[in-house]
């Protein structure tokens, strides 16, 4: 027999992934009942009281299990590119790997960014913030980039994390129809990652409220 704590954490773990699978069907979170989750986990409603006060505590533990699981992801990437100087291209493979290896819970964050629950919308922009802060920090590292003051770097790291943010939905499920690679999310995530950081290198700043660059 399994040990009280290593079951209850079997149950809470059942109960987000049974919440991922009802959603990788089709449904948006606030669409999902608490009985429907229950039944898929295989336990009775009852049970989820004692680990979850409501379905909004459980989007939360959802959000902040793929939130760690981004900031992993990211801080590989920021590995390969500070102490291998990988490319971008290379970095957004090795960031891909990571998505598709737990796609369900990328696949959540995706449509929940968006979604209709206020309380998980606010845990994933301030998951955002997070990890923008963090890449602003990483990006002060780069010797291409030392001519950016404090601001320009805040600015930059949000356009990134934005950027993929917003290409998740896009590259986990991409057009079934055979289209010109050009079209492809990854292909044109990483175009828009390398027009970013190529004008994040020719960039001059701002003072006083013009722009300065040449």
């Amino acid at each position: 027999m399994l040990p009280r704590a290593e079951k209850k954490l079997q149950t809470r773990q059942a109960l987000m992934q049974s919440t991922l699978e009802l959603m990788t069907a089709g449904g948006g979170f606030c669409s999902l009942s608490l009985r429907e989750v229950t039944r898929q986990a295989g336990v009775v409603p009852a049970a989820f009281y004692r680990h979850f006060d409501d379905m909004d505590a459980l989007g939360l533990a959802l959000v902040e299990e793929v939130m760690r699981k981004f900031r992993t992801a990211i801080r590989e990437v920021r590995h390969h590119e500070l102490e291998v100087g990988g490319a971008i291209d290379a970095s957004i493979r090795i960031f891909l790997d990571y998505v598709e290896a737990d796609r369900s819970y990328f696949m959540f964050l995706a449509r929940e960014q968006y979604g209709g629950s206020p309380a998980v919308r606010k845990a994933i922009t301030d998951g955002m913030l997070q990890i923008s802060q963090d890449l602003a920090s990483d990006l002060r590292q780069m010797p291409r980039l030392k001519h950016l003051d404090q601001m320009d770097l805040d600015i930059l790291s949000d356009l990134i994390v934005k950027t993929v943010f917003s290409s998740l939905s896009d590259v986990l499920d991409p057009p079934q129809l055979a289209v010109r690679e050009s079209l492809q999310p990854q292909f044109q995530l990483v175009q828009k990652l390398r027009f970013i950081m190529i004008g994040a290198k020719l960039w001059r700043g701002i003072a006083g409220g013009k722009d300065q660059h040449p």
